[in-house]
């Protein structure tokens, strides 16, 4: 990975094109101008520095919130060259601020870098013209220099201020509040759950991130690499075996793969190309998963797990309770899909596979008794998955129009265009009622559940499919479930979970969460699950009657209504104490209801907190409710 020192110099920045463009159009170069695009800006400066230290230049990373939302990221690499550009006629550092997509990245083999998760973004240019001030200081040949920036404009011309022996970029932006209007304060966790992904994907870097608002400050170092990733995402379960991890190169490609079996039955995957979460997989991803299906069959075979008239263990099979790091590292990354993060490089696949191929089967035939419980483990999740086939028959629906097919309970609506129409499932036959009164039958549809559903962290499809309730919710869905869910066939692309504001509501929606995201993550990725927003009160005054949604809007409606007055307070328990009027005015009407949109911004985040809340271990899930109950609004026991 060594690259000469003097290969990143003035002479490796070419320059692609001009900045205008990215304060008119910000959404076009960090995704958008929501809190998502302003901690991209992080990124940005944050994997410049990652991309010294993948060149062997930069051993420490300090990211620091600063108390009025600034951010300040300094590493120990070489420091952005600073000397004269011979085409631009100004100082390098200028250039890789003011120009878009000036960088060391471009020029492939001769480039200052092997390889670069940079690429994938956009350079701190835009990181630049987005923030109102820009302060830079780079320590290198000596000396410190330093300019700073309004809006992407130089305030003055790059400046030496001090003489040092040490080297390193230093880097303070204020995000600029006319571009990021929806907020400019980061957020600590989404700053530190990226942190900490980082310092996992790239072992022996440490990183630290100081929140100066709160005095936190943390610093991840992991010497273990992706092996530690994957004991971190297995410390709520209980793992089979140790870790397997393998690693290996082929024509610049560098590949790392960390794998561990629990005794769960989800399965956990995340791929990464130069540090990018590739959510969508991609060629890496594909080349494991052949890989671990052949390997793990011949091993079947070969010991007689599987008879000769047994039919070979799927994928899924395999996968179950299996968590799964893959890194790889290459010059040139392509990326497509529609959030560009699906790997496309087609020689990847091949290296993977071959890779990773000998490894398993290296530590099966070492460890047979590991080996005969991993295998074992997929010979009943393929029992389990006939059984499930068996009972998804079941809930096949023959047509969207054979109204016979759809369960009994299920109030449809008239409508028969998907992107109109949403469901609610409503918990308890009182609720559904209201429901079933108030709503607008031309586009809601209403589907009653009793009691709680099963929770799908702790079985397998066939004993999920044997729930009533659950069936009931994948027939009126009509996408399907398991190898059949097609989400073009989803009936409805609203479906809203309605359940009382009470431990038993919030503990029937979390099992509907997880259903939703172990089963149908498609519906979730694609925004089609909402939670419904009942009232907490009604205040009623005379004949005027409102509702406040929580604690605070209470107490500025009782304020509202004047000091003494005498005001009727009702607090709902549950939903079926409001009448049929009062559910549509408060909770289904799209002119005045509020819905929560279900997103997943990190996988990775979502499947620890299933796991923690919803999987067999007592004790994290303790400890998470511990931690959070002070987060807790409106707690009624």
């Amino acid at each position: 990975m060594s690259v000469n020192q003097n290969a990143y110099d003035e002479s490796q920045i070419q320059v692609l094109e001009g900045l205008e463009a990215v304060r008119k159009r910000p959404g076009m170069y960090i995704g958008s101008t929501s809190a998502r695009g302003l901690h991209h800006l992080v990124w940005e400066v944050v994997d410049n520095s990652i991309d010294e230290a993948l060149a062997g230049y930069c051993t420490t990373i300090q990211v620091s919130v600063h108390k009025d939302n600034s951010i300040t990221v300094i590493d120990n690499g070489r420091g952005i060259p600073v000397g004269e550009h011979a085409k631009m006629k100004r100082s390098t550092l200028e250039v890789v601020l003011t120009v878009l997509h000036a960088g060391g990245k471009f020029g492939g083999e001769d480039s200052g870098y092997k390889v670069s998760g940079g690429l994938h973004g956009v350079g701190i240019s835009v990181v630049n013209a987005l923030s109102k001030k820009l302060l830079v200081r780079v320590k290198r040949d000596g000396k410190i220099h330093e300019q700073e920036y309004h809006r992407g404009t130089p305030q003055y011309d790059l400046r030496v201020i001090g003489e040092t022996n040490e080297t390193g970029t230093e880097i303070t932006f204020w995000p600029d509040e006319e571009i990021f209007t929806e907020t400019t304060e980061y957020d600590y966790d989404t700053l530190q759950s990226r942190i900490r992904e980082l310092a996992f994907l790239n072992k022996g870097i440490e990183i630290s991130l100081t929140d100066e608002r709160t005095d936190v400050s943390n610093t991840f170092k992991y010497e273990g690499g992706i092996v530690s990733f994957v004991e971190y995402l297995s410390r709520n379960r209980e793992p089979v075996h140790q870790p397997i991890y393998t690693e290996g190169a082929k024509d610049n490609i560098q590949v790392e793969i960390a794998i561990q079996y629990n005794d769960g039955y989800s399965e956990s995957i995340f791929s990464f190309a130069n540090n990018i979460h590739t959510h969508e997989g991609g060629t890496h991803e594909s080349g494991f998963k052949s890989a671990l299906t052949r390997i793990m069959n011949d091993y079947a075979r070969k010991h007689n797990a599987l008879k000769d008239n047994d039919s070979n263990l799927s994928g899924d099979d395999v996968r179950e309770g299996l968590i799964a790091i893959i890194s790889v590292k290459i010059p040139e990354p392509q990326f497509e899909g529609q959030t560009k993060t699906k790997l496309g490089n087609s020689e990847v696949r091949g290296i993977v596979e071959s890779l990773f191929s000998e490894k398993l089967m290296e530590f099966l035939d070492e460890n047979p008794a590991i080996a005969k419980k991993i295998v074992e483990k997929g010979v009943q999740a393929a029992r389990a998955r006939e059984a499930a086939r068996k009972a998804r028959e079941l809930t096949r629906r023959k047509s969207a129009l054979e109204v016979s097919a759809l369960p009994g309970k299920l109030a449809d609506c008239s409508s028969k265009d998907a992107a109109i129409s949403e469901v609610y499932i409503v918990e308890g036959d009182s609720a559904g009622g209201s429901a079933k009164q108030g709503r607008d039958r031309h586009f809601q549809a209403i589907l009653p559940i009793r009691g709680k559903i099963l929770n799908v962290e702790k079985a397998r499809l066939d004993k999920i499919l044997s729930s009533t309730e659950i069936r009931a919710i994948i027939t009126a869905l009509g996408t399907g479930i398991g190898d059949d869910f097609d989400i073009e066939k989803a009936r409805y692309h609203k479906v809203i979970i309605m359940t009382d504001a009470d431990v038993d509501g919030a503990h029937i929606r979390t099992l509907l969460l997880t259903f939703f995201y172990r089963y149908m993550r498609k519906l979730v990725d694609a925004g089609y699950i909402y939670i419904a927003q009942p009232p907490l009160y009604k205040l009623e005054r005379n004949k005027t009657v409102r509702y406040a949604y929580n604690e605070k809007q209470r107490e500025v409606i009782m304020q509202e209504f004047g000091e003494g007055a005498k005001v009727n307070v009702q607090r709902y328990k549950g939903l079926g104490e409001m009448n049929p009027a009062q559910l549509w005015e408060t909770t289904m009407d799209p002119e005045s209801r509020t819905l929560l949109q279900v997103s997943i911004q990190d996988a990775i985040d979502a499947d620890t907190i299933f796991d923690t809340l919803m999987g067999e271990n007592v004790e994290p899930r303790r400890d998470f409710i511990q931690q959070h109950a002070k987060f807790v609004k409106n707690l009624d026991i």
